[in-house]
């Protein structure tokens, strides 16, 4: 299985943003299965042309959303991401629960803003 990353120099996109929008894409759809070992970020810096630290910030990025896991000198793997990104979306869903309950929203008025936000978020 090989990489295959595109990186669009005529996007408005910047290059960290859409290597890590398509390595998370590829994560969670399994097309990058759980395990699988991710290039150097200097080997994939020189394969797709771009600085070393444009593929590093698009790594850390990936790794804080739990989509990668670096392994110290053994590389950076594809995390269980469902099961970090679920545990992310909790503690998010959470924090925001006890914000608009201190904001003295009602339950109705803090389910509106989260849908409002899902709709914005996701285009429906």
């Amino acid at each position: 299985m090989t990489l295959r990353i595109i990186v669009d120099t005529d996007s408005p996109a910047a290059p960290y943003e859409q290597l890590r929008a398509q390595i998370a894409e590829r994560a969670r759809a399994g097309a990058l299965p759980v395990g699988y070992r991710l290039p150097t970020v200097r080997g994939l810096a020189e394969e797709l042309g771009l600085a070393a630290n444009t593929v590093a910030k698009a790594y850390k990025a990936l790794e804080a959303d739990g989509v990668i896991e670096t392994r110290g000198r053994n590389g950076t793997f594809v995390a269980a991401a469902g099961d970090a990104a679920s545990r992310r979306a909790a503690a998010a869903a959470a924090a925001f629960a006890e914000e608009a309950h201190r904001l003295g929203l009602t339950r109705e008025a803090a389910t509106e803003a989260v849908t409002d936000a899902l709709r914005a978020a996701y285009g429906n």
